[in-house]
Parts: C-alpha cells; sequence; structure tokens
C-alpha cells in the first residue's frame, strides 16, 4: 500500500483512486488507434460488438475513440478515456467543466452496455437526458447499442419501450416515479422499469448529496387540502417583534402573548383550549408561510402555482412541495387554487433508489468536496480525472463588504470596469429576488445583461452558451445552465457568406480571451463550498483564460443564519471594504457550520429510511410472490379452504385465482400506505416524547416501528381473507366490488421539500411555551 494511502486510511479522509492503471490501458489504447482506423463502419460495429464476451478495456477505448470520431467529429481526449474507464471500474470521475464529461459517459455507458449489462444514464432534469440521448446517439448506434431518453411527458408505452433499450437516459425523478408506479402495478404486463444493473450518475454531487434528502412520492386520492384564507389575512396584519417573534436564524416563528390575543380576538375562540388544537396549528402553519417562506427566493408562483426553488440550483425544483399543510398555506397566502393532495401510497429517496444497482458510477466537476458523503452512503470512490490543459484561471481572494448595499455598488462596478473592455460576465446570485435586485442596478447603470434564473429556464441553455460572447453580461442564479458548455466568444453561429465557421469562431475567441476570458463573479458565498467552485469551474475551460472572484458581506444571509453570534468590530474603508483577516474568518466558518448542518441532516435522513427501507423491502418480496405467481391462491385456499372451493366451483380456478391475486396486492398495498402514515406520525411527535426526558429520538422511532412493520404483513394476511370471504360470484366470475377493493381514481407523483423549519408539533410547543412564558409575565 502506498504511503499516501496509508496516510489517508489514518486519518479517514477519501481521496482519488490511483490512476496509473488506468493511464496504462489508454497509452494501449493508443497503440492500436491505427489499426482501428483502418476498420470500415461494418467491422468496426463487429468489433464493438464482440466485446460482449471480451473485456479487453483498451481495445474498448480505441474503438470508442474512433467511434466518436467518425459520428461527432470528436476524438476523445486521453483525460476523457481515462475518465471512461473510471466509470467502468465503478468509480465517480471528477471531471473540470468544458472536459467533454457527456461522450466520456457515453462511452462508459457504452462499455457497460457490451458487458451485457442494461445502463441507466441519471441526470438532473429532462433537458440534458433528451439532449445527451439524441446527441450521442450515432455514437452508441456505431458501437452496436441502442439508446433511448425517457422524460416528464413519457407515456407509459414509451416508457416501458425506451428501458428495453441497453442505455437509457432519464432524470433521476423519473426513474424513481416508474419505479413507485411499478410497486402498485396489479398486472406483471404492467410493470415499466427492468431489474436495475448500472447507474451511471451524471452531476454525480448534485444527485447523490443535493437530492439525496429529497423523498420522491405517489400519492392518491385527489380530494383539495385547502388552507382557510381568514388565516393567511390574519398572519398578514401581524407586527413582527409585537405579535411575533423568529429566532437567530430566522427558521422558527412564534405568537407572543399579545399575537396571540389578537389572533383570539379576530377568530372569536380560545387558541389554547384542547378542542381548538386544529385551528392553533393552521394559524402556526399560516405565520410560517407568511413570515419564513419567501417569493423570489424560495418560491415563485408561475401559470398560477407555486413553484418552489431548489437551494442548491438556485432554480424550479419540478414537482417538488412542501408537505401539504405547509404547502397549502402558501397558496393562501398567494391567494391561489388549492393544489391536489391526498394519502401518500407510497415513497423512496434518491439514496434509496440509487442504492438498488449492483453498479454505480458517475460523473461531476466537484466529487472531491463530498467525497466522505460518496463514501459513507454509497461506498464510491473517486478519481481526479487531471484536465486535458493545465488550469490558468485567476482566482481572487473574496471581497468582503459591511453591509449588502456596499458589496452591490462594489459589485456593478466591477461589472461595468469588465464590460468596458470587452470582458464576459457571468454573475452568479443566491436566489431569484437577488438576480433581479442586481439586474435593475446594472440597469440603471446603462449596461445591458440578460437574466437567466429559475422564471426562464426553458431557455437556459441557450442563454448560458452565449455567455462566454465579447462583451456579454449574464446574471445567473447559482447554476442555472449546468451541463452546457461555456465557450469564449459564445456558442459557434452560422458563418457569414464566404467566411468559414471555425474562423470565424476563432477570431471571436482570440478577442475575448485578449480581455481576459470569462470573469465569473459571486455574490455571496453558497451554503456548500462545492457550489462556489462549481461557479468557478464556468470558467477557465480547457486552458483558456479567466477568471473568478466572490463579494461577501457581514449581512449576507450565510452569515447571519449560520454565525449569528459571531461580530466583527473591524474597521471597513470608505467604500465598505474589509481586510481584515478576522472579518474573513467569520464568513469561511458560517460555511463551515452550514455544511455540517448539512451533512448531519443527510445522516439523518439515512437512519430513519434506512429501517424504512427493510420493511418495504419485506412488503416487496412478498408482492412479487403474488404478482407473478400462485401465493395469493395458495393463501387464500389455506385461510378460507371452504369459500375458496365454493368459489371455484361457481366461477372456475382461474377467476378466483385472479380475484385472490387482486385481493391481496390491494391489501397489501392499503397497510403500507397505512403504515407509511403512521411512521410519519411518529417522527413528527417522537420529539415531543423524547424532549426533556434525555431520549435519543431515533431510538425511540424504532422502538415503535420495528413491532409496527412486523405486524404488517400478518395484518395484510389476515385482511385479505376476510375480504376474499366476502367476495360473491356468479358463472360470469367474480364480483371485485364486493370485497371493497377501491384504489384511488387517480395517483400523482410529487417530490416532497422537506419541512425546513422542524416538526410542526416541536414547533407548536415552543409557540406555547412561549406563549404561557408571556402571559405569567
Amino acid at each position: 500500500m502506498a504511503l499516501r494511502d496509508r496516510l489517508r486510511r489514518l486519518v479517514q479522509k477519501p481521496g482519488s483512486v490511483d490512476l496509473a492503471p488506468l493511464r496504462a490501458l489508454v497509452d494501449e489504447a493508443a497503440t492500436r488507434e491505427s489499426r482501428v482506423r483502418e476498420l470500415p463502419d461494418a467491422e468496426l460495429t463487429a468489433a464493438a460488438s464482440a466485446l460482449r464476451q471480451d473485456e479487453d478495456l483498451a481495445e474498448l477505448c480505441a474503438l470508442g475513440r474512433e467511434a466518436a470520431r467518425r459520428t461527432l467529429g470528436e476524438r476523445p481526449f486521453d483525460v476523457q478515456l481515462l475518465g471512461t474507464l473510471a466509470m467502468l471500474s465503478g468509480h465517480v470521475a471528477e471531471m473540470a467543466t468544458g472536459e467533454g464529461k457527456t461522450l466520456a459517459g457515453a462511452l462508459a455507458a457504452a462499455g457497460h452496455a457490451l458487458r451485457g449489462h442494461r445502463v441507466h444514464v441519471m441526470s438532473v432534469n429532462d433537458y440534458l437526458a433528451r439532449r445527451d440521448a439524441e446527441w450521442m446517439g450515432p455514437l452508441y448506434a456505431m458501437l452496436g447499442v441502442t439508446v433511448a431518453w425517457v422524460g416528464q411527458s413519457s407515456t407509459p408505452a414509451e416508457r416501458r419501450e425506451a428501458y428495453r433499450a441497453d442505455v437509457t437516459y432519464a432524470p433521476v425523478s423519473e426513474v424513481g416515479f416508474d419505479l413507485l408506479r411499478d410497486r402498485l402495478a396489479t398486472g406483471a404486463a404492467d410493470l415499466v422499469l427492468p431489474e436495475p444493473s448500472v447507474a451511471l450518475i451524471d452531476e454525480a454531487d448534485s444527485v447523490l448529496v443535493d437530492e439525496a434528502m429529497v423523498p420522491l412520492v405517489l400519492a392518491g386520492a385527489a380530494d383539495l387540502d385547502a388552507a382557510d384564507p381568514r388565516h393567511a389575512d390574519l398572519v398578514r396584519r401581524l407586527r413582527p417583534g409585537l405579535h411575533y417573534a423568529t429566532d437567530d436564524e430566522a427558521r422558527n416563528v412564534q405568537l407572543t402573548a399579545a399575537g396571540a390575543r389578537e389572533v383570539e380576538r379576530a377568530l372569536g375562540l380560545d387558541l389554547y383550549a384542547p378542542e381548538n388544537l386544529a385551528a392553533l396549528t393552521a394559524v402556526n402553519v399560516a405565520l410560517h408561510a407568511e413570515v419564513l417562506l419567501h417569493r423570489d427566493v424560495d418560491y415563485i408562483v408561475r401559470d398560477g402555482e407555486v413553484k418552489l426553488v431548489s437551494e442548491s440550483r438556485g432554480r424550479v425544483a419540478l414537482l417538488q412541495r412542501w408537505p401539504d399543510g405547509l404547502q397549502a398555506a402558501v397558496e393562501a397566502k398567494e391567494a391561489l387554487d388549492a393544489s391536489p393532495s391526498g394519502e401518500i401510497l407510497d415513497s423512496i429517496t434518491v439514496q434509496e433508489l440509487i442504492g438498488r444497482y449492483p453498479v454505480r458510477c458517475g460523473m461531476t466537476g466537484t466529487a472531491m468536496a463530498v467525497a466522505g458523503q460518496l463514501t459513507e452512503f454509497y461506498s464510491l470512490p473517486i478519481a481526479v480525472v487531471p484536465p486535458n490543459r493545465p488550469c490558468v484561471r485567476e482566482d481572487e481572494p473574496d471581497r468582503l463588504y459591511a453591509t449588502a448595499a456596499d458589496k452591490e455598488v462594489a459589485i456593478v462596478e466591477e461589472i461595468a470596469a469588465a464590460h468596458a473592455e470587452g470582458r464576459p460576465v457571468l454573475v452568479g446570485t443566491g436566489d431569484v429576488a437577488e438576480s433581479e435586485r442586481l439586474a435593475r442596478r446594472l440597469a440603471r447603470a446603462g449596461l445591458d445583461r440578460v437574466v437567466l434564473n429559475a422564471k426562464n429556464d426553458a431557455e437556459e441553455a441557450a442563454i448560458i452558451a452565449e455567455a462566454g460572447a465579447y462583451g456579454a453580461i449574464t446574471v445567473s442564479t447559482q447554476m442555472a445552465g449546468r451541463g452546457t458548455d461555456i465557450r469564449l466568444g459564445g456558442s459557434p453561429a452560422p458563418s457569414a457568406p464566404g467566411t468559414a465557421p471555425a474562423e470565424r469562431d476563432g477570431a471571436d475567441r482570440d478577442r475575448v480571451a485578449r480581455a481576459g476570458g470569462l470573469l465569473v463573479i459571486g455574490t455571496g458565498r453558497y451554503h456548500s463550498s462545492r457550489l462556489d467552485d462549481q461557479l468557478r469551474g464556468r470558467a477557465g475551460r480547457q486552458g483558456d483564460p479567466g477568471g473568478s472572484v466572490f463579494f461577501t458581506s457581514l449581512q449576507d444571509d450565510l452569515v447571519t443564519r449560520y454565525a449569528p453570534d459571531e461580530e466583527s468590530k473591524a474597521p471597513a474603508g470608505d467604500d465598505g471594504l474589509i481586510t481584515d483577516k478576522g472579518a474573513h474568518w467569520i464568513v469561511g466558518h458560517a460555511q463551515r457550520v452550514a455544511e455540517g448542518v448539512d451533512l448531519e441532516l443527510h445522516r439523518n435522513t439515512w437512519r430513519y429510511n434506512h429501517l424504512i427501507g427493510l420493511q418495504r423491502r419485506e412488503v416487496l418480496a412478498e408482492r412479487d410472490a403474488v404478482l407473478h405467481g400462485d401465493a395469493a391462491d395458495r393463501a387464500m385456499a389455506a385461510g378460507a379452504p371452504d369459500r375458496h372451493a365454493e368459489l371455484t366451483a361457481i366461477a372456475g380456478a382461474e377467476a378466483v385465482a385472479g380475484a385472490a391475486r387482486q385481493i391481496v396486492l390491494y391489501q397489501l398495498d392499503r397497510c403500507w400506505a397505512e403504515h407509511l402514515a403512521f411512521l410519519a406520525d411518529l417522527r413528527e411527535g417522537i420529539h415531543l416524547r423524547s424532549l426533556g426526558r434525555g431520549l435519543d429520538p431515533l431510538i425511540e422511532f424504532n422502538r415503535e416501528a420495528v413491532p409496527a412493520g412486523k405486524r404488517l404483513l400478518a395484518d395484510a394476511r389476515k385482511r385479505s381473507v376476510a375480504a376474499f370471504e366476502a367476495l360473491t360470484a356468479s358463472e360470469d366470475g367474480v364480483d371485485l366490488d364486493s370485497a371493497g377493493l377501491k384504489r384511488p381514481s387517480a395517483t400523482w407523483t410529487y417530490l416532497v421539500h422537506d419541512n425546513p423549519f422542524g416538526s410542526l408539533d416541536e414547533r407548536a410547543l415552543r409557540g406555547l411555551i412561549n406563549m404561557f412564558r408571556g402571559r405569567r409575565r
């Protein structure tokens, strides 16, 4: 074992895997390039197909490189082949922005497919899934591999056909939703997903870390969970400090004694009487929606609906919603129609979804920053692939200001100075409101700009591709347009008559390069240094010149939320600039605290969902035996032998077996939905019961969840027998309605954005404590 590996193991810090064996394979592939180049297309395809029985990775690299050259006009660099081999070895390949991850991933997917595996390439959105599948389609075809894609609008038949391909591109959420729907299938022919084999994750850090804590949900029974608009109107009239108070982190808000009296006067009731608990909860939730959730920061309103904004990506989180009570409260706040809500039929976390695949690999530009989490939760090692050309981007130290206003003035001045030299500028903001506020400042300064945020994400790829054009100013929320290359001079455009595109593109590139290349400006540190690195990485691709700088202030949300007790008395210059090292330390400290909070949230999500996953596995094993065999019929014959014989004599064995299957599937699904509701209530209330008693909430959760899970299958079998005995039949068949099988008339899928303020019960208790303290005073 190498000394660095021993040291790494000693300090328990994951690092990059040794690339030497992979480099040897790339070198060997280079020696075969001239021979492979002589092969006709048909022979190249045949040679690739022959690899199904041969794991000659050097030959795969040689064939893949030549196929890419012929079909895409791109000859993969050695570092791209290193990334391919890393993914074929089950690693996450860290490759910088602009290093060709899409092609490296396609070659890896083809390699897995040629070795006999079905591959799901998971991305963060529909656009990237379709773009990459169509873009890489000719490459796959030449290698003899079939490819397809799945999107939100894909029909069940289209999904089923797409998953039959050797390689299927899809957003990770769509794969999860298809799995949830399959888990409620009542016939084997209705299943969509094949058995999991290989998951290749694009933007692996975003999917496996940022999205890992977000449950994917399948719901049914379409009713409306509308919030009372009176509560929204009431809390809007309350005054901060007098009627309610927030904590230092602005994550909790409680009524004061004066606020409680005002609410009681308006509603005409005793808010804290036992019979008015529902009203207390409704007012509490409405207050949280009004005070702690901000339009154009936490959500936007578009097409008459509340659209959540992803904190990690600064863009609309499609199909994502808060738990129903909070979602309804925000809709009432904005005077919108209530969206459908109902019973959760099943759910799964991204972490559990990815864990189903025996082989996992991926690619991203920023993996090492979360190497510990990728190792802890997924057993995924990191392979850091060096850039094809050394990065010459100049990353300046942060510029810290006393106030947010001073910071924004300085940002506009910096943009104006760069623009005067023709240098393109990409500005990464923290949220939609900030991007629009900055855009207004730029407009007042006479600077043309393009604003790219969660409100126009459909055009973001085309807009971000032009961010490197001469003199361009692009204002973007976090990483909008991620996955789209930013080339100096802008994207290649149709040439003028008599001018070759390459010449025109080269002239534009040279002009921008002489101006200093793309300048990336961050308007504040994000809650993770990894997101800072992602933004920086938009500049300096493939050895291009470029630069980056972050502007921060002591009034930034990161500082006020995660380091509220830290104060700096360092003097500021006339422009508000602070150079004191201690003040700069505060910003770094706040970011480290935020990263620690996120990690603990991830661990807690895993801890609570691990047990649920184990229980679900037992239910699924029984469900599969019923769906694909005669387990239900045998169980009913054993549990209700007389009724089974009687029904069989009337309707026939086949009809009775089919009815038994539907009954048992229904009861399994019913019991599981009820179990999920029980676990949700248990987790909500577990903090109340453990509060002040020195108990571990997780231990208390498991203490009740484990026995409940053990009773689940027995309850489902008992209910199945009772329903089977209630069946009526005739010569025409069995009447399933007589067994009381009423599945939801409609189902829908969404992602639950975990309640950002903690347990409702926990918050209500804090409010009660503060309230009674106030009354005693």
